[in-house]
């Protein structure tokens, strides 16, 4: 079986759609399972209602409108008939949001986003599969909540693989064309949960680890995996080839085009991942398998923006020893901070980090009760894979290098530009 994965880029207006349907034509159908975003901007556009709703904003109303209407337009151009079932299906799940939005009683934010994002996806996969089915393509939608089960860590769940594994082997017709939806799954009381932003890829290798699939494909509007993001570095290459290993160091250090948590199951079971262009699909791609670590063999260069560089000091002049290091990485975890960069010296410890859910002023608080509180708000973590002199030159012109970081393969350097 085949696990085929869509992005939000790949079904953002009806054109999209029919594309995803040509690919399938030219590539096959057969045993696969397709794992689809949402359709274009939506969760952004979700995340505009979720904070319109928090807010008692007056334009909650607007917000969610133009979230319908965006998706009917879409099943204007798709379907001719207007009493196509397809519309009643599509009513049906924005009356529930809507239902949901009026009768909630929950304050916790991290709660109310997962039941409401989840419209994206549960609304773009029904459309595509009416209109497979519309045009003569057969498929089973499944709601993908009923087989990935997680724990209840809102927004950033973590997987019972068990009970995935359970469900998944029992519910799923491996020999039919099935459509699910990507970044979703549910705890032990039925409530909605996520994988974290960009969790549809992890959605693709959940499958392909519990149906022992023959591969996962990720199509996107680039040709594959490029050593470099092209919108800020010319000359960008594809890189054929990648091992698991290299993969899981790429992402580890931000490269997004392939999500951190997506490879470890691949990994596991030597499941080969290809990332290919929706847009010229019988090109080669990307393939990320066992075999060697880079082909061709390059420096590989990947940005994280809008960081913070945070400098603790001790305020007594003594040590940071291991007992101050173990509580301040206690309360990153606590307040849900991510370390990309690690330096210390015997009275200072340096890191880079990334403020997801907005918590950094009440970290900041905790810390100054015991070590001097310096930072950088807004800085630009560079890291570059198989670093080379004239990489490192690329990455520093014109930049102001506030913190340097060297290794035998990797370099890291933060900037403010």
């Amino acid at each position: 079986m085949r696990i085929f994965k869509f992005g939000g880029a790949s079904v953002k207006d009806a054109n999209g759609i029919k594309n995803v349907f040509s690919v399938l034509e030219k590539v096959g159908h057969q045993d696969t399972l397709l794992v689809i975003s949402a359709m274009g901007k939506t969760t952004n556009a979700l995340e505009i209602v979720i904070n319109n709703y928090f807010d008692k904003s007056p334009e909650l109303h607007s917000s969610l409108q133009d979230v319908k209407k965006y998706h009917n337009q879409i099943l204007l151009d798709l379907f001719d008939d207007e009493e196509h079932d397809v519309y009643f299906a599509v009513n049906s799940h924005f009356a529930d949001l809507e239902y949901f939005l009026r009768s909630n009683k929950s304050p916790n934010y991290n709660f109310v986003y997962d039941q409401v994002i989840c419209y994206g996806e549960i609304v773009s996969t029904t459309i595509v599969s009416h209109y497979f089915n519309h045009i003569g393509l057969k498929n089973n939608w499944i709601d993908v909540r009923n087989f990935i089960k997680t724990n209840n860590n809102y927004r950033d769940a973590d997987v019972d693989w068990e009970r995935t594994q359970q469900f998944i082997s029992k519910g799923i017709n491996k020999k039919a064309l099935s459509i699910t939806q990507g970044f979703l799954g549910s705890d032990d009381n039925n409530f909605t949960t996520t994988l974290g932003r960009e969790g549809s890829d992890y959605t693709a290798a959940i499958f392909a680890y519990c149906l022992n699939a023959e591969s996962v494909t990720i199509w996107k509007d680039v040709p594959g995996v490029m050593n470099a993001d092209p919108r800020f570095f010319e000359n960008a290459i594809l890189l054929n080839q990648i091992s698991y290993r290299e993969a899981i160091e790429l992402a580890f250090y931000g490269a997004t085009v392939i999500h951190p948590k997506t490879l470890q199951p691949l990994q596991k079971k030597e499941i080969p991942l290809f990332v290919k262009s929706f847009i010229n699909p019988l090109l080669p791609g990307t393939s990320v398998s066992k075999g060697k670590d880079l082909e061709p063999q390059t420096p590989c260069f990947i940005i994280k923006r809008d960081l913070l560089l945070l400098s603790l000091s001790s305020i007594d002049f003594s040590f940071i020893m291991e007992e101050n290091i173990s509580e301040i990485f206690a309360l990153f975890h606590q307040y849900k901070m991510k370390v990309s960069l690690i330096q210390n010296s015997a009275i200072s410890f340096s890191v880079c980090i990334e403020d997801k859910f907005g918590k950094f002023n009440e970290l900041k608080n905790i810390l100054s009760k015991k070590f001097k509180v310096s930072y950088n708000e807004n800085v630009s973590l560079y890291t570059i894979r198989h670093f080379t002199a004239v990489a490192a030159e690329i990455v520093e012109k014109d930049k102001t290098v506030l913190l340097k970081q060297i290794s035998r393969e990797t370099m890291q350097v933060v900037t403010k530009e």
